[in-house]
């Protein structure tokens, strides 16, 4: 079975889809077989796999920067807003049925074999799996029934790492009071934080990260910087004014530079996290 690591967020656009994307190009730039995974992803956005099967942008965008072709296990449910208070929901792939808020949540826990399927099926041809996390995992009134987050890390044992958005302001009390929020198990799953977007002098920062380290007792990984990589993101706080040149390109070109944005993003995330300690924490000696 595949090693994991999941990364979860502060909050939405945190980064981690982003970061997702960046260790799944790491990973296979250093010769693993990686596989990206979300449990369940909300968003509008959505491509069909080799299979004609539907599944969310992020993670089809994760499997090419992990060399590897989208595939419909790596989100096996997509919910599809129609509403404010509805979703059509997609299961492995396929529709499923159109559903209330209300409605799904109590149906959570019937979704959770079909996770277990599909991640587990990935875990058997991959080196490792990175996972996605979705929203916060403080997110203290769905705990009871969550399959995304804390959920899911438990579901496959799964150690996790939390980015926090330094450019909204905010990221100490941010991942301060997320560590806070949680239960004793899942901090104990908790092996790192990401500072995610920073622009400035990191040394600045400094003092910062320690007082951090010293109030939740996790290390901080890395700070990554603000990057204009020109990359897909689903993210429904996206910054709609980043210029984007992908759908000016077609074909080979469009391939190419792809693969370039990834070798950035990840060239970026390397020098700026503890990759060593990263492997430490997904169980892979080197």
């Amino acid at each position: 079975m595949a090693k994991v690591i999941m990364i979860q967020g502060t909050t939405s656009n945190a980064g981690k889809s982003l970061t997702v994307a960046a260790l799944c190009r790491i990973f296979k730039q250093d010769g693993y077989k990686v596989a990206p995974f979300k449990s369940q992803n909300m968003t509008s956005n959505s491509c069909i796999d080799q299979e004609g099967l539907e599944m969310g942008v992020a993670q089809a965008m994760q499997a090419e920067a992990a060399g590897i072709k989208p595939d419909a296990r790596m989100n096996p449910i997509l919910l599809k807003p129609t509403g404010d208070k509805s979703a059509q929901v997609v299961l492995n792939g396929e529709i499923f049925k159109d559903m209330s808020a209300s409605r799904y949540y109590n149906y959570k826990k019937e979704m959770i074999p079909h996770i277990e399927k599909a991640y587990n099926s990935l875990a058997e041809e991959y080196d490792i799996v990175v996972i996605e996390g979705a929203g916060s995992p403080a997110e203290i009134n769905l705990r009871e029934n969550d399959i995304v987050n804390m959920g899911m890390a438990k579901l496959v044992n799964a150690p996790v790492i939390i980015v926090g958005d330094i450019d909204r302001g905010g990221v100490f009390a941010s991942l301060a009071g997320t560590m806070l929020l949680l239960e004793d198990e899942e901090k104990v799953r908790v092996k790192g934080f990401v500072i995610n977007k920073f622009r400035g002098d990191v040394n600045l920062l400094l003092p910062g990260l320690k007082m951090l380290e010293e109030i939740t007792k996790v290390e901080v990984l890395g700070v990554v910087p603000y990057m204009n990589v020109d990359i897909d993101d689903e993210d429904s706080l996206s910054d709609s004014k980043k210029q984007s040149f992908l759908h000016e390109l077609e074909g080979l070109n469009l391939k190419k530079y792809k693969e370039s944005q990834y070798d950035i993003l990840a060239d970026c995330v390397r020098r700026s996290l503890n990759m060593e300690k990263i492997y430490e924490i997904t169980g892979i000696k080197r």
